[in-house]
């Protein structure tokens, strides 16, 4: 099964990747992953890569392409694969397609994993950090028996800069504003298949595995 998983900050796609990979044995591809791989070992496009990262810029199209190329040309792919955070615009998914022709291969699925912004601004700002231990709280999902204060050691939380309502609200915005051409995209070629990811997480899976299971 070939697949790619989409869906915003918060909706859980890295735990249902997780299942998904467990489950039916395929690879979990990230982008990231892609990148570090080329880079350690030393491929003409790796090191096109790095030179870019190393200077702080965006790594360019033809050269990400040409690392999930190589990436999906590998053994591991044959039975299939997951791939997350790529791609990221509609040329992208253009290119992958291309790429998927090269290799005889098709899309079967692209999974989006939905979950109402309301629900992922709560999710998003509701951690708390123990300045003293480390330990992590959820205000909803995991919180301390003392607002404020840990549990383990008694010390101080707080919330990290990039937790605030603000900072979590510009970065939900960003992403609907990148992810809709391409849910736009996959939507019209048939492939696209949306999950409700406000249920329990084993809930969604079971929904994810009802659905995946045709594939096999």
């Amino acid at each position: 099964m070939n697949l790619v998983l989409m869906g915003l900050p918060g909706a859980g796609k890295g735990t249902q990747a997780e299942k998904i990979v467990d489950k039916y044995g395929i690879p979990h591809i990230s982008t990231g992953d892609m990148f570090r791989a080329a880079m350690k070992d030393e491929t003409e496009l790796g090191l096109k890569a790095k030179s870019f990262m190393d200077k702080g810029e965006l790594v360019p199209d033809e050269v990400t392409i040409g690392i999930v190329h190589e990436r999906l040309s590998k053994e591991d792919c044959k039975r299939g694969f997951l791939l997350d955070g790529f791609p990221r615009t509609v040329p992208q998914a253009d290119a992958l397609e291309g790429i998927l022709f090269d290799l005889g291969k098709k899309l079967d699925y692209v999974i989006n994993v939905q979950v109402d912004k309301d629900i992922l601004m709560e999710r998003l700002t509701g951690r708390r950090i123990c300045k003293s231990c480390g330990a992590t709280y959820h205000l909803v999902f995991n919180p301390p028996a003392q607002s404020d204060v840990c549990d383990r050691c008694g010390g101080e939380l707080y919330q990290r800069a990039d937790d605030n309502e603000a900072t979590v609200n510009n970065r939900l915005e960003v992403n609907i504003k990148q992810s809709q051409p391409l849910l736009d995209f996959y939507g019209a070629k048939g492939y696209l298949k949306d999950v409700d990811g406000q249920q329990d997480i084993q809930k969604v899976f079971l929904d994810l595995d009802v659905l995946l299971s045709t594939l096999k």
